[in-house]
């Protein structure tokens, strides 16, 4: 049972991010993931915005107005969200926590799924799968997507996305698209990146926040590692120090950024001080325009 506190979140996240769905993403997620099974449904007259190559020249010819083909995807599609609950996510220095960006992150997603009449389902994991919703439809289902994402306790510490790509791979037998919403903060996963990326349509959402790769100069502080409690002093007011910091996030992301290429896997990154709508907007038409 949800207590008014989480209701009033969960509410809080359906409403801000309704207008993305509504307003920004309308047609560009089911442009960016059409099923690759086709089938012509119908002939209807030209409307502005659809595709030139779509144009029926013949009927267009005998009617002496544009008409465009429809075509319907021939098996239903579904959405797959990998939930990264890891106790690195439990961090955010500016607006919010990166577990409270997630939970925005798969609203949205999980929103314009549904609104295409998409089914989504949810995997949250840390160094082990916490909870897996079997994918369905309707907004009442994503509202419990939302809401297990938000007050999910988590029994592990550790990051291991390797877990949840072979319960991916185990459990959803036909293709999907699976967005992997995490910080990434884990040993590399490559071959099991490579394998659910042959199998799945498989997208990397990078959330990351600017205090991962920037030292402020407070002087001495104790800085942990959340996910094994390790703990160590630095002196923060050594610049020495604070490069040495940032060289090494560049080191990470560099190498994490190379795996998911290597593995041919799109990525979009989002911080907790950035504007993600904008970044999932230009990712959904930049993979329209390729498709």
């Amino acid at each position: 049972m949800l207590t008014r506190e989480q209701l009033q979140a969960v509410r809080k996240i359906q409403i801000r991010t309704s207008h993305l769905v509504n307003d920004l993403f309308a047609g560009s997620y089911h442009t960016a993931f059409k099923g690759r099974g086709m089938e012509f449904a119908e002939v209807r007259p030209y409307l502005p915005g659809d595709e030139v190559r779509s144009i029926d020249w013949n009927v267009t010819a005998r009617s002496g107005e544009l008409h465009v083909k429809r075509f319907v995807e021939e098996r239903e599609l579904t959405v797959m969200l990998l939930i990264d609950a890891s106790a690195s996510t439990r961090f955010g220095s500016v607006r919010q926590l990166k577990h409270e960006l997630a939970a925005e992150l798969a609203a949205v997603l999980a929103f314009s799924a549904i609104s295409n009449n998409v089914k989504v389902g949810l995997v949250i994991f840390s160094d082990r799968v916490e909870l897996a919703l079997p994918p369905r439809k309707g907004t009442r289902h994503v509202l419990r997507v939302i809401r297990d994402i938000l007050n999910h306790e988590p029994a592990g510490r550790g990051t291991d996305l390797r877990v949840a790509l072979d319960w991916l791979n185990r459990v959803a037998h036909r293709r999907c698209v699976a967005f992997v919403i995490s910080d990434f903060l884990t040993s590399d996963p490559g071959k099991q990146l490579a394998v659910s990326a042959r199998r799945h349509d498989l997208i990397g959402v990078v959330v990351e926040d600017p205090r991962e790769r920037d030292l402020p100069a407070l002087g001495m502080i104790a800085l942990e590692d959340p996910e094994t409690g390790e703990a160590l002093m630095v002196d923060t007011s050594d610049a020495r120090v604070r490069d040495a910091f940032s060289s090494e996030c560049d080191r990470r992301c560099a190498a994490r950024d190379r795996s998911l290429r290597s593995a041919g896997i799109d990525a979009i990154t989002v911080t907790t001080n950035g504007d993600y709508a904008l970044a999932l907007l230009r990712f959904f038409r930049a993979r329209g325009h390729r498709r």
